[in-house]
This record gives structure tokens, sequence and C-alpha cells, in this order.
């Protein structure tokens, strides 16, 4: 979740905020992953945990299709869902295969160089080196088995007829220069949800919350505004 620091930090003292580390990522345990459902059912059992009765959900890449899977499961507590950088359906079954079985001989190191080239755009990578050095790392060091069983469960899973079905405010949104999941599919995305609102972050990757983190926090907080009772809300 650090790559959420400075947009978390401009929210502190205004609203209660829950972030974490997927499953088999960052500081969590690896556990077993076998679906999109693993996932699903660990940002459940956290909201049940912290007895949330109502969320709005945030969520960036494989987080984006976490909060379409929690949404698909409870819609009863989700009031509204900040799908970043995401899709109903990401990839190929080919090519996830062909990613795994490529860390799966070489190690993640072997892909690290290229999924960073298309997370950030040239721009970040002219002026940020250190900053990527420590994405590289943290991407490299990273269990394998939960690298993986990620990847697979990213391959497997399809929210297509499940986007067309949400009816919760939803905010799309896309860095312009995504190479991982480019405006055009966030924007089918958004398209597929009823009354979906979608915005393109100029001058951003795959991850905006670290190249435009201003700009995406104003979209939140202009998003997390509609929903308050008595206030106008547009498509």
């Amino acid at each position: 979740f650090r790559i959420w620091d400075e947009i978390v930090s401009t929210f502190d003292g205004e609203m209660p905020l829950l972030v974490y580390d997927k499953r088999g990522h960052g500081l969590s345990d690896i556990g077993d992953i076998r679906s999109i459902d693993d996932h699903v059912d660990d940002l459940s059992a956290l909201i049940d945990h912290f007895g949330l009765s109502k969320v709005v959900l945030c969520g960036l890449s494989v987080g984006g299709m976490i909060a379409q899977g929690l949404y698909a499961r409870r819609p009863e507590i989700v009031e509204g869902l900040i799908l970043c950088d995401t899709a109903h359906k990401i990839g190929t079954t080919d090519s996830w295969n062909t990613r795994i079985a490529t860390v799966e001989s070489k190690g993640i190191q072997a892909i690290a160089d290229g999924v960073l080239k298309v997370w950030f755009t040239p721009a970040f990578h002219a002026a940020h080196q250190a900053e990527l050095d420590g994405y590289w790392n943290m991407m490299t060091r990273q269990a394998l088995a939960g690298y993986v069983g990620t990847c697979a469960a990213v391959r497997d899973a399809d929210f297509t007829d499940a986007a067309r079905r949400i009816a919760v405010p939803t905010l799309c949104v896309a860095g312009d220069q995504d190479g991982s999941t480019p405006p055009d599919l966030v924007r089918s995305l958004a398209e597929l949800i009823p009354g979906a609102r979608f915005e393109i972050i100029r001058d951003a990757g795959h991850i905006p919350c670290v190249e435009q983190p201003e700009a995406l926090t104003a979209l939140i907080r202009s998003f997390i505004a509609s929903l308050a009772p008595g206030a106008e809300t547009h498509g």
C-alpha cells in the first residue's frame, strides 16, 4: 500500500481510512492464492474485523478488480467505487501464462524492467531513478508464490457481466500514458458501469498515485463529496 502514502496523508484526520497489503504482497502473509476470490475474501474479512457497515472502495490495478469482486459479493455495504488503472478483464490467458512461466523459470527480476517501463512515464524514469530503484527492489523481493498466484488470479478473473450490474456511483481513472491498462481499456470498464464517471490524469502511467498524487487526490476528494446527501452528482 506504500504507493498510496502521499494521498493517504492528505486525508489524515478527515475520514477513517483502511489500507493494507494484499495477500502475497508487502508485509502480508503469502497465503494460498487460487483466484481473485481469495483476495476478495481478505478484504471482506478486514471490513468485518473493523466493524465497517458502509465503505467507499478505492483500488488500483489488481486492487480495482478486488473492489469489483467485493461489490459483486456484498453490494449492500459499498457506497461508491473508485477504480484506478484497472479493468473488468486485464490481459489474455496467453500473456499471463507467459509471464508466469518466465518468472517461475528466471525469477521476477527477469520481467521487472519491462513492467516498470509500462508502469511509469518516460519523464518519471528520467527524473526519479532512486524511486525506480526502490520500486524495482519492492517488486523483485516479493515472494514468488504470491506474485505467481496473483497473476493467475487476474488471468482468470472476468468482471464483464458483474460491471454491468454495478449500481453505486463509480469513478474510473486512467493515467494517459498507462501501458499496462491503457485509457481505452479503463474507458471500456466505465462504459459497462451504468452512470460511471471516467477521468484521465495527464502525465501519468499505471500508478498515478505516485506520479500525479495531487491530481488523483482532487478527483477522489470531489467524488467522495458527491456522495454526501443532497450533493449534485454527475455520471
